[in-house]
């Protein structure tokens, strides 16, 4: 039976580290609160979706659904830190653009969206400054700040902190007993807080529990997801070439993963009826010539019926990666994952985050609709003031 917290483990001899650790934090984020360390507002919308806990909370699926809410509407930019690339300060990532430049996950989300703006830069108020300022994205409406909680120096619009499930904020402990960046308190700067990667069949009387422990203040809003498997597709070769997840039942899966957090993804496997193999790197492990050999055995010793699947992450950095075998190649499949929101609580976040878009761009064709609407009203008196509607996504 899977809980919340569950996967959760303190380091007690680790303690007395961790209130050294929490000074250092906590006068960090009192420099700021006293307005010694300057936060930078700006005009345009900015989102920032972030957590305060070392490890995957599902960061970069959320902001995938804010990009495939928003894309058709307004023009997106999603500014990223780059974790691991190659390269140094701001870079936009364009058609020919490679992962090592902007790293794996901003090389995804451009690979998927290719009608948005990627760009890279550690320092996020340099970065907004590049995106608004450069005549090829000068037209950006508003910009979605990847993993940018705790990078307090820009002031977004609206802060969404995530919590996964499985390592709730109220039960951790502060680096290195713990998992937590800073203490749980700071989740008072959330204006939305979201726990991530929720069992599907979470009672009504576990919602009421979860929100009472999590404790957030009025001014806050709380929302539940949970995780959601796509097609499989091949990693190589044509990428029609689709499978539907429940054909993998019975089969004999290689779990391929370079990411803070593949419990999850293994426990959802196996209950899906595949035997599973975890083939398990650090997060963003840059593959060597080594884990190819390892790679290759492992999958070559597996009982057929067989597959290996790979995260959407992983992928990009497979890409380019040479030594696999060719039983390794067609076999290789990626397996796309969306949120999804419980309670039926979609509609209300939607409409949270269109309506501070809509207020504060000037440039977006949502603004230009609520603009006309009211043209039309003071021509005609008698009319209501008109709803936007929005195309379904």
């Amino acid at each position: 039976m899977r809980t919340e917290g569950d996967l959760i483990h303190i380091n007690e001899w680790l303690k007395p580290l961790s209130w050294l650790y929490g000074i250092g934090v906590r006068l960090r984020n009192q420099l700021f609160e006293v307005g010694v360390l300057k936060e930078h507002s700006f005009s345009i919308p900015a989102i920032s979706v972030g957590n305060i806990t070392v490890g995957g909370t599902g960061k970069t699926p959320h902001v995938e659904y804010l990009v495939n809410l928003l894309h058709d509407k307004v023009k997106v930019a999603v500014l990223s830190r780059g974790y691991k690339r190659k390269t140094r300060g701001f870079v936009l990532a364009g058609e020919q653009t490679t992962m090592p430049e902007i790293g794996d996950e901003p090389y995804q989300m451009k690979k998927k969206f290719s009608d948005i703006y990627v760009a890279v830069d550690k320092d996020r108020v340099r970065g907004i400054e590049m995106l608004t300022s450069l005549e090829d994205t000068k037209d950006v409406d508003v910009i979605l700040l990847d993993d940018a909680f705790q990078h307090r120096y820009v002031k977004p619009g609206i802060n969404i902190l995530l919590v996964d499930y499985h390592r709730l904020i109220i039960y951790d402990k502060l680096l290195p007993a713990g998992r937590l960046r800073e203490p749980k308190e700071g989740k008072a700067r959330a204006d939305v807080v979201i726990i991530t990667k929720c069992p599907k069949d979470l009672k009504p009387m576990e919602f009421r529990v979860l929100t009472k422990a999590m404790d957030l203040y009025a001014y806050q809003e709380l929302y539940f997801t949970t995780i959601d498997y796509d097609d499989l597709r091949p990693v190589f070769g044509d990428p029609d070439r689709r499978m539907k997840i429940a054909e993998a039942a019975g089969s004999h899966v290689a779990l391929l993963t370079g990411i803070a957090s593949p419990r999850q993804m293994l426990l959802d496997l196996s209950a899906m009826g595949m035997t599973i193999t975890p083939l398990t790197f650090g997060d963003h492990h840059q593959f060597r010539e080594r884990d190819a050999q390892t790679i290759n055995e492992k999958f070559a010793a597996l009982p057929a019926p067989k597959l290996l699947i790979t995260t959407e992450k992983d992928a990009a950095r497979l890409e380019a990666f040479e030594g696999l075998s060719s039983e390794v190649r067609d076999s290789l499949y990626v397996l796309p994952i969306h949120v999804s929101f419980m309670l039926g609580q979609e509609e209300n976040f939607n409409q949270k985050i269109i309506s501070y878009v809509r207020k504060n761009s000037r440039n977006s064709i949502l603004v230009k609709k609520k603009d006309d609407n009211k043209s039309k009203d003071r021509h005609h008196s008698g009319n209501r003031p008109g709803t936007i509607s929005f195309r379904d996504n």
